[in-house]
Order: structure tokens, then C-alpha cells, then sequence
């Protein structure tokens, strides 16, 4: 239940600060940096017992950037005519890229652990190799959208060349769901109720990120088609399918 209590922190606070993260992005890029380096040290040399517990739930398990990215997910499932999408919609670049920032902070720990392993014949378990191998694609796709949702980098590209690939951030929100699934399920099924209860909430996001989404595009696309049939101008639906800007 951790992660829906932080979920829910996380949406007020993103709300509140949203006027200073659009006005002063790399302040909060920069506490990210730090949050990384804190857990780096922690994991390394040790910190005192009151730090490292939150680092582990905000970094270790990666659940503030996971939060991050469920905002910034359901921000686009909102109706462009509502206020709520009109106020959150211009930091959800900047919101994404706090979300990349943690995230490499995750990775590259699991990586540094996981990968000698792997390269070493190790025993491992099947089911944490698949799991590796969707975290390296996710490494990927975090790079990728990341960088391209910089706004130096986007004015530098084509609006076509961009659009096609910020549309990998549907793989990327798929791919997370069955990296999370793939960690989760050996224990749930053994009757980890910690596992179960976690596995569930993340299903139930996912599954209602999807269905909402659909639904919007469902919907954008009959406004367009009776827009075409009267002739009238229709809102068309968004060109921004990015990590940070999907619509």
C-alpha cells in the first residue's frame, strides 16, 4: 500500500509546485541528481538507518519515478477541454524528465549487480533474466525519450522525425508494466501478500491507464470524423505522444 500512498502524495505535490517546476526545471532535476548520488553513497559506504529507508522505497524500488510517470500518464488521459489538463499539461516534459533522472539511479544499480551475473553464467533465476532483459529495453527507451523530451533536443528535430519516436512511450509504459509483473508474481503466487497487494494495485493503474486512453482516442476520433462530415473545424488529436507529453 506504500506505493498508492505515495501515488497520492506525489499527484498533490506535483500539483502545488507545478508553476515553480515549469519556471525552474533543472532546481528539480537537480534534487533528483542528488536523491540518485544519496542512494549511490548509501548503497556503497552507508548511511545513517532514517535515510536509507526512504531511499530504498524512492529509489531502490523505484516507486517515485513510477508515481512520476503515472501522473504524467494520466494527465493525458484528461479531456483537453478540461482545466486540469489545460494547468498540468505544459510540465509534463519536465515532470518525465525527474522521472528519467530517478529511474537511472534504479537501473544502474540492478545493472551494476545483475549484469556480471548474467555475463558470468551465474545461476539465475528464468524468471529475473526475462525481467533483466525488459530493463535493458526500458534502459533504452528511457534514454531515448528522455533525451528527446529536452526541449533544446526536441526544437532541434523535424515534428514528424519527433512524433515517431516519443510514440515508443506506449511501449515503454507497456514494457514497464511487465517488468513490474515479472518481479512481482513469483511471490505473490507463493502467497507474499506484500507482492499480491502490489501487483494488484499496479495492474489495476495499467489497466485503467489503458482503458481511459482508449477511450479518449476513441473519442478524438469521432469528434474529427463529424468535424470532416459537417465540415467544420474539429480538434485533432495531438501530434505529443511523448514520455513527457503523451496525449
Amino acid at each position: 500500500m506504500n506505493f498508492l500512498f505515495l501515488l497520492i502524495i506525489a499527484a498533490v505535490a506535483v500539483y502545488l509546485l507545478r508553476r515553480p517546476l515549469k519556471a525552474h526545471p533543472s532546481f528539480f532535476y537537480g534534487i533528483a541528481v542528488i536523491l540518485d548520488l544519496l542512494y549511490f553513497v548509501g548503497s556503497t559506504f552507508g548511511v545513517p538507518r532514517w535515510l536509507w529507508t526512504p531511499l530504498v522505497d524512492l529509489i531502490q524500488k523505484c516507486e517515485l519515478a513510477l508515481a512520476l510517470f503515472a501522473i504524467v500518464m494520466f494527465i493525458g488521459c484528461l479531456g483537453k477541454e478540461q482545466a486540469l489538463y489545460r494547468q498540468m499539461k505544459p510540465i509534463r516534459a519536465e515532470l518525465s524528465i525527474v522521472a528519467c533522472i530517478l529511474c537511472f539511479g534504479h537501473m544502474a544499480v540492478y545493472l551494476d549487480s545483475y549484469l556480471p551475473r548474467l555475463l558470468g553464467n551465474a545461476s539465475i533465476n528464468g524468471n529475473v533474466a526475462v525481467a533483466f532483459g525488459v530493463a535493458v529495453a526500458l534502459f533504452v527507451l528511457l534514454a531515448l525519450l528522455g533525451v528527446t523530451s529536452l526541449g533544446i533536443v526536441k526544437r532541434a528535430m523535424s515534428s514528424r522525425r519527433w512524433t515517431r519516436i516519443q510514440r515508443f512511450a506506449y511501449l515503454f509504459f507497456a514494457l514497464i508494466f511487465c517488468h513490474l509483473a515479472l518481479m512481482l508474481l513469483p511471490a505473490a503466487l507463493r502467497g507474499g501478500i506484500a507482492a499480491q497487494e502490489s501487483l494488484f494495485i499496479y495492474t489495476a493503474m495499467f489497466g485503467a491507464y489503458g482503458i481511459l486512453r482508449l477511450g479518449k482516442a476513441a473519442a478524438e476520433r469521432h469528434e474529427q470524423a463529424r468535424g470532416n462530415a459537417t465540415g467544420a473545424p474539429s480538434i485533432t488529436r495531438e501530434e505529443e505522444t511523448s514520455i513527457g507529453n503523451a496525449a
